[in-house]
């Protein structure tokens, strides 16, 4: 089967970062496509769906912030897009907001465009997840299907993002193992790459919120990390 090409869109403001992520993505051998604002955006989107939105937080007329939720609440294909934040803000509280309202990752300008480039990447290969897993992963009233990226519970679908589905996927399919942080980043993005704890924490906490309460979904052992429920 041929190589596709990744298409990512890139949503900044300020025209110098647009045609500078462009220039390194297409070096990278990937496509990208351009927006100003998130209304331009959401047009975009709208006409062609991309692998992943390269977005940034502060724009005049949509922020980074609202479009993402607005794009997770949408349609199930717009909800599990991949977003790599952009933010002029170094603060950790900003960080923590951008990943708990749906985002994958987060970089703070002035950046590397090579950085921009690996993350990008690393966001795209969790297309394979990281352990060996069943065609579908059963655990309670929780079904994962590794191969669709679909969600169930109670055989109701569960709308997840790739790296939600990812950190379910991954404690489904070792149940009773506890998973530290650091293992948890390790295993999704590969040894040494920078982000906190409290992000994990972040996608913790969404997972949770998108299933029933009580679920007993995902078990939190103080002082060490997480593992699956009894679900």
């Amino acid at each position: 089967m041929p190589h596709m090409t990744r298409h990512i869109l890139i949503v900044d403001d300020d025209p110098h970062i647009r045609d500078l992520l462009s220039f390194a993505l297409g070096k990278a051998g990937m496509t990208a496509e351009e927006a100003a604002d998130g209304e331009a955006a959401l047009v975009a989107i709208a006409r062609r769906l991309p692998d992943l939105v390269v977005l940034d937080i502060t724009m005049p007329r949509l922020d980074g912030l609202e479009l993402c939720r607005r794009l997770r609440a949408g349609p199930p294909e717009q909800a599990a897009l991949p977003i790599l934040f952009l933010s002029s803000r170094d603060d950790e509280i900003d960080r923590i907001v951008g990943i708990e309202i749906g985002g994958d990752d987060y970089v703070v300008k002035p950046f590397s465009p090579r950085e921009v480039v690996a993350r990008v990447g690393a966001i795209l290969k969790r297309g394979a997840l990281p352990v060996p897993t069943p065609a579908r992963i059963a655990h309670g009233r929780l079904s994962l299907d590794p191969e669709g990226w679909e969600a169930r519970w109670d055989g109701a679908p569960v709308g997840l993002t790739a790296t939600e589905f990812e950190l379910l996927a991954l404690l489904a399919a070792m149940p009773g193992r506890v998973f530290s942080r650091d293992r948890i980043i390790d295993r999704l993005h590969g040894p040494g790459f920078a982000i906190t704890d409290r992000t994990i924490d972040s996608h913790v906490r969404n997972v949770r919120a998108k299933f029933p309460p009580g679920a007993d979904l995902i078990e939190t052992r103080a002082g060490i990390g997480y593992r699956i429920g009894g679900c």
